[in-house]
């Protein structure tokens, strides 16, 4: 028995390392790009698609990258997309042109999507009651930790043997991953055939995604006015309607229309979009102010990530405990409150301000918070999902991981647009960190009633909560 146990949380460790390689990529490259710019060539224009190609990938493919997992079998999908994104991680690394970089890019962003949604579903299908509160604690972790890394270590390797690097050491990490897993997991039959896959479906709710992710990393680049913006939102509309259309014609939908009515689906998503947002808004906003008001190096910016990062850990432990004795309603609302109370500090900095007194203990506590949301989010979204979905069910929850840090991002970019260009000191900070405090204690007070009660021990069967 304790062997078999031993092996659950070794095959844990090695899914989560394959998970934070997905997660630092999201933001080490932010830090790479005044040097890949100059090594490449590369306009302005160009280098947003360096950053948007494999958000754009991943964000768009997890759909179908969750239904693939349920189809191919979860370890077969997971090893197949991390042999793809660790293959392209050493393309982007060798990469000889701007061209060769945004394609090895998108390709990472295709091995992330099928990597994703069937490493979290051979989580949830693994462990079991307070054991599986534990694992989605670890899991959670990683979300807030690996964006936080990835701004340190994309100083860390850009300062020294080159950016290169930054894609260069995914390599070992993702071959060791790839050596251990097949003697950890066991191979699961294919729950679907071929005949199954729904291509209208797939057409339309990839395109939704991608597009809405797309039109949200614009907006942030040209405004919410942009008349290419508008049309990309709307085409993404369109598709999205289309989408919810089609689930109810066909025999086997990729989403089936179930799912899109699932109370905790619905309310894991959201909870997922929410955090992720705030969270990736804060590590924006926190990044500029120590960079460009207080005069920090790259490096030492991503020296400060690390409380957060240690934040983000303590706050997932924590609500891992939580959710046993509370359940996912009042652990969430606790949660969004803490970070509603650390965004409320951080609405307050000062233009000269110290980084230990005056960013830190806001930015840690925001961090604290949505640690605590993003194990609220997978737990309520994966309680009573049948086996057979739990792939699906985890793309949607990382669909809403991806776009809600795209959001996030191009929303703070946005409000704190005057302080980002220097003409209106630090009024762009404190509006935009007061809205992350608005957001935070709305999504508290609406977590009350979104998130379904009782504690997630009782929801292990196969049961939807409408």
């Amino acid at each position: 028995m304790h062997a078999v146990q031993s092996g659950r949380w070794r095959a844990l460790a090695a899914l989560c390392a394959a998970q934070f390689m997905l997660i630092v990529d999201v933001t080490v490259v932010n830090v790479a790009l005044p040097s890949i710019a100059a090594d490449l060539s590369l306009s302005r224009s160009a280098l947003t698609w360096v950053v948007a190609a494999y958000s754009l990938t991943f964000g768009g493919l997890l759909l179908l990258g969750g239904r693939l997992a349920d189809g191919l079998g979860r370890r077969r999908a997971f090893l197949l997309g991390l042999t793809v994104f660790t293959a392209a991680s050493l393309l982007s690394g060798l990469a000889w042109t701007g061209g060769v970089l945004i394609a090895a890019r998108a390709a990472q962003g295709v091995g992330a999507a099928l990597l994703s949604p069937a490493a979290m579903s051979i989580i949830t299908t693994t462990f079991h009651g307070p054991e599986r509160n534990r694992a989605l604690g670890v899991w959670g972790a990683i979300g807030g930790t690996g964006a936080a890394v990835g701004v340190l270590l994309g100083g860390a390797l850009t300062a020294g043997p080159g950016w290169a690097w930054i894609f260069f050491v995914n390599v070992p990490v993702g071959l060791a991953v790839l050596a251990v897993l097949p003697g950890l997991v066991p191979a699961t039959p294919p729950q679907r055939g071929p005949a199954g896959v729904d291509v209208p479906g797939t057409i339309t709710g990839t395109a939704a995604a991608a597009l809405l992710v797309y039109g949200v990393v614009r907006a942030g680049d040209a405004g919410w006015t942009s008349p290419l913006v508008l049309l990309t939102l709307a085409t993404a509309a369109g598709c999205a309607t289309a989408f919810v259309l089609l689930a109810r014609t066909v025999r086997e939908p990729l989403v089936p229309p179930a799912l899109l009515t699932s109370r905790p689906v619905l309310a894991g998503s959201l909870v997922m979009l929410a955090a992720s947002g705030l969270l990736l808004a804060g590590f924006f906003l926190s990044s500029w102010y120590a960079q460009h008001r207080l005069g920090l190096s790259p490096l030492r910016n991503g020296l400060v990530f690390l409380p957060a990062a240690v934040g983000t850990i303590l706050g997932a432990h924590g609500a891992a405990h939580a959710l046993g004795r509370l359940g996912p309603r009042p652990t969430a609302v606790i949660g969004f409150a803490v970070a509603g109370a650390g965004a409320a500090l951080l609405a307050r900095l000062p233009a000269d301000g110290s980084v230990l007194m005056d960013l830190l203990p806001g930015f840690v506590l925001l961090s604290v918070g949505l640690g605590a949301g993003f194990v609220c989010a997978t737990t309520t979204a994966m309680r009573g999902v049948e086996h057979h979905r739990a792939g699906l069910v985890s793309g949607i929850v990382s669909t809403g991981h991806e776009l809600g840090g795209a959001l996030g991002v191009a929303l703070a970019s946005a409000l704190a647009a005057s302080s980002l260009t220097g003409t209106g000191g630090m009024s762009g900070f404190r509006t935009a960190f007061t809205a992350c405090a608005v957001a935070a204690f709305a999504m508290a007070a609406l977590a009350l009633w979104l998130v379904p009660p009782g504690r997630p021990e009782a929801a292990d069967g196969p049961v939807f909560a409408h």
